[in-house]
């Protein structure tokens, strides 16, 4: 490659704005060493990696099924709110068995005892409805028939079949003094399923991130490869310069051997670098879900977005957003729950069942139904604990030290989770200089190499004074990369942490109903 050429193409790799994804990978994969295989190439920009990462890494489907586990049961809490209806059946149950008969000799007064094999065949149905009341307990409205049928000895001879209806059951049971369960369900279930939206979008930031990570990696491995191959080609040069100087005598052997050092290192470098892309491109390939035909190419970005961020600002949408403190508040709750349920274990229970309705029997299917019965049944259940050598007590207490320790621990978190946001705000809004710096020190370190060569081809600067240039542009180089890279990383944290977009100015979500159909 010749010299004054091969500064504008590195520049041209470097600052070369965003290309376009040209077409979605194809999943057929075939053997490198035959005829047919061919590689794609992608050329991708850091928005293409992170469309790419959302929609087609395991990371982004396996916060998807997490998130549909935690949609399905909000949708089962919101149904224990709507009635049950169920069919409620007994299929033929057959009782065998012997029956002692007594009688009364009329002549003796004797006791008499006779026995008749008979069996029974049951078979019932009915429908009920069930729905759970507010107030814990549940109210059930039932409509059932079951036929009996009495035997002797064998099928063939039935004796008699009788009909039991109930046209109308209503029935209710409550807790009197245990705790409602479904009072605290209608506190912590709604937390539960904002805490697996939140958490989703937490996971798909998490996503973004280690799709940067692997992004800027693969950007460094190919912005040091770019930089290996001109160095070793413009080695050459200089090392078949300096030979001619050495030969001319104007140099010592000292420079000569201090020029073929270098050119020998370049070349291990180079490979070196070769062997690094590779794994980075390997990696970035295997986590958007490409297969091994397809080539990347990273298109490294020239700019970033003018983005200053406010503490005061981001701390509220932390606190307002970030799933760690819907997990801290249902934590709470749930501790709270449990002093409340030993509490109600410990003392007086009373459980209240009342049943009424209509009933009848008769031998005929029609008549079973004709003037029908009240029914009633109205029962307590007590339980009163006399000595349970301080369970009870020790119970509560347990739960009551747990649910301090829970509000000391959230307290704690809720401090170091602020500290944090500071932190981070803070660093981010150093990295627009940090980048406009690297800039400039690239630009001024590419100019002072630039001067340093044509001093060195002109015999006014020795080999060192050369090759120091080379490595200070080098340094420069990479670090406006990794300067890039910094911004991205610190900008992405902040919006996986406030779940804000800081650049569009508005929160991020998503299409939560599309993620379970």
């Amino acid at each position: 490659m010749k010299i004054n050429t091969a500064i504008p193409v590195l520049l041209i790799c470097l600052l070369l704005p965003a290309g376009s994804l040209l077409a979605q990978e194809n999943p057929v994969t075939a053997d490198p060493n035959s005829p047919e295989y061919k590689l794609e190439t992608y050329n991708l920009t850091l928005e293409e990696v992170l469309n790419l990462a959302s929609t087609q890494s395991n990371e982004a489907l396996r916060a998807r099924n997490t998130f549909q586990v935690g949609y399905w049961e909000y949708r089962s809490y919101k149904a224990s709110f709507l009635p049950n209806l169920m069919f409620v059946s007994q299929l033929p149950e057959f009782s065998r068995r012997i029956i002692d008969v007594p009688s009364i000799d009329p002549v003796t007064g004797e006791v008499r005892h006779d026995y008749s094999s008979e069996f029974y065949n049951i078979v019932s149905g009915g429908l009920m409805v069930r729905q759970n009341l507010p107030t814990g307990g549940t109210i059930s409205l039932s409509s059932s028939l079951q036929r009996t049928d009495r035997f002797s000895g064998s099928f063939s001879n039935h004796e008699s079949a009788e009909y039991l209806s109930t046209a109308l059951s209503v029935q209710i049971s409550q807790s009197i003094f245990g705790v409602n369960e479904m009072k605290w369900d209608r506190k912590i279930e709604p937390l539960k399923y904002e805490e697996a939206r939140r958490t989703y979008i937490e996971s798909m930031e998490n996503v973004n991130q280690r799709a940067i990570q692997l992004f800027f990696n693969m950007a460094l491995a190919q912005q040091r490869l770019a930089i290996a191959e001109f160095n070793h080609s413009n080695n050459d040069t200089l090392y078949n310069i300096a030979s001619g100087r050495y030969e001319l005598g104007t140099i010592g052997e000292n420079d000569l051997l201090q020029s073929e050092l270098a050119y020998q290192n370049a070349l291990s470098t180079l490979n070196e670098n070769r062997l690094n892309l590779e794994d980075a491109e390997n990696r970035l390939r295997s986590y958007l879900g490409f297969t091994e035909r397809v080539e990347l190419n990273i298109q490294i970005p020239d700019s970033i977005p003018n983005v200053m961020l406010d503490v005061e600002k981001v701390l509220q949408l932390a606190f307002e957003n970030n799933p760690d403190m819907i997990t801290y508040e249902r934590q709470l709750i749930e501790a709270q729950k449990n002093v409340a349920q030993q509490r109600a274990n410990r003392g007086f229970q009373a459980n209240l069942n009342v049943a009424f309705g209509l009933n009848q029997q008769a031998t005929g299917l029609f008549a079973s139904y004709k003037d029908p019965r009240d029914m009633q049944t109205v029962s307590i259940g007590l339980t009163v604990p006399i000595l349970d050598w301080g369970r009870g007590r020790g119970m509560v207490k347990m739960a009551q030290s747990n649910e301090e320790l829970v509000r000391r621990q959230v307290e704690q978190s809720r401090v170091d989770f602020e500290q944090d946001i500071i932190l981070n705000v803070r660093q981010f809004n150093m990295q627009s200089q940090q980048f406009a710096i690297a800039a400039k020190a690239d630009t001024i370190a590419q100019k002072r190499y630039d001067v340093a060569k044509q001093r060195y081809l002109i015999d006014k600067i020795t080999v060192t004074d050369m090759n120091n240039a080379q490595l200070d542009r080098d340094e420069a180089r990479v670090g406006y990369v990794q300067a890039l890279y910094n911004y991205w990383r610190y900008y992405f944290e902040l919006r996986a942490l406030s779940q804000f977009d800081f650049v569009a100015n508005k929160p991020l979500d998503a299409d939560f109903e599309a993620l379970v159909d």
